[in-house]
């Protein structure tokens, strides 16, 4: 296979899969229902906390900043953060372990009533699972954005947005940045 094959088949999977998902309505569903709680959560005067890590973490953060910051439209800013700061994860990573980074902010941070967006290509990430685990016990509402089933993150959401895909996690973080968008523009028309 040449170089302009191999890019050719990038894009030809990446337009199959989001065909494949704009033909689900069940897909399309549970990214509604995700969307609709998260609206009632900044609604009813509580924030979203996103975690992830790599891809996700980033995805995680540029979620948070279009809402606090701007997506389409000015509007005040939206409660959204992500965990994403250095000193608070290599300090939690150091003193408690990798697998608590996102539950230990979660534990400061959130409260009833809050949501938590839970990113996890796989589903089966042991911080993004903890900061479930955690989310559940401060009565917080948990959206998993998951791929290959959800992993055992699927059990712990109040919401599960599955990307159908068993290949590489490359093409399932494609697919989140699409629902990502589509959530942001959602809460922000809802303002």
């Amino acid at each position: 296979m040449n170089k302009k094959e191999r890019i050719f088949e990038h894009f030809e999977q990446a337009a199959q899969l989001l065909n494949t998902l704009m033909e689900d309505p069940e897909f399309l569903n549970s990214v509604e229902r995700a969307g609709e709680a998260m609206v009632q959560c900044i609604k009813q005067g509580g924030k979203i906390i996103s975690c992830g890590n790599g891809g996700s973490m980033s995805d995680s953060m540029h979620f948070a900043e279009e809402l606090s910051g701007r997506y389409r439209e000015h509007r005040p800013g939206i409660a959204a953060i992500s965990c994403s700061d250095p000193s608070h994860i290599t300090c939690v990573g150091n003193d408690y372990g990798f697998e608590f980074i996102f539950s230990r902010f979660v534990e400061a941070i959130g409260q009833t009533g809050d949501t938590l967006l839970a990113i996890s290509t796989s589903g089966n990430s042991a911080n993004v699972l903890e900061a479930a685990k955690a989310a559940k016990a401060k009565g917080m509402r948990v959206i998993g954005l998951t791929g290959r089933g959800g992993g055992e993150l699927k059990a712990m959401c109040d919401v599960v947005v599955d990307v159908p895909w068993e290949g590489f996690a490359d093409r399932v973080q494609e697919a989140h940045i699409k629902v990502i968008h589509a959530w942001i523009d959602l809460i922000e028309r809802e303002q």
